[in-house]
């Protein structure tokens, strides 16, 4: 597995299951990548079709395998309702390095069909440090001195 940054933009839900029957629903998603979780903002008033269009960041470490996406619902008397989920296998962009915006089920505990969730993905794999040498490959000392490489100063002489 690669080690390196993956960046989620979290653009927008459709056809989401809306379990608040009083109002339009008030959704967020909790992003998950093996221990790190990061939290959508809630969206009031787009009720099942909302849009985030928001990015996260999480480092990426050997055993990360999947993004975990989980749809909650906003209540302010009670506790928040769990709309869905989604899970990303990360293998693909870990390959490609970005994927856009594409849309995946989101399915309940029971896995049933509760709507779709729209994520882009891009991966910057970490660098590896370079190793120095005393002249960069192609480049002459010469050139070296012509572009900051280090000149005796006359400054100081007699």
């Amino acid at each position: 597995m690669p080690i390196g940054t993956l960046e989620v933009l979290l653009v927008d839900a459709r056809g989401l299951d809306n379990n608040d029957f009083l109002a339009d629903m008030d959704p967020y998603v909790l992003l998950t990548v093996n221990t790190q979780e990061k939290k959508s903002t809630v969206v009031s008033a787009q009720g099942s079709s909302p849009e985030w269009n928001e990015t996260f960041l999480f480092t990426i470490s050997d055993d990360s395998a999947d993004l975990h996406l989980k749809i909650m619902e906003k209540d302010n008397f009670s506790a928040d309702d769990y709309v869905g989920e989604a899970t990303i296998s990360l293998e693909p962009v870990f390959e490609e390095g970005s994927i856009f915006p594409t849309a995946y089920n989101v399915v309940n505990q029971e896995k049933e069909y509760r709507g779709g969730i729209k994520v882009g993905l891009k991966f910057t794999p970490e660098s590896e440090p370079e190793e120095r040498s005393e002249y960069r490959s192609g480049e002459s000392a010469e050139a070296e001195e012509n572009y900051g490489g280090w000149k005796q100063s006359a400054y100081g002489e007699e």
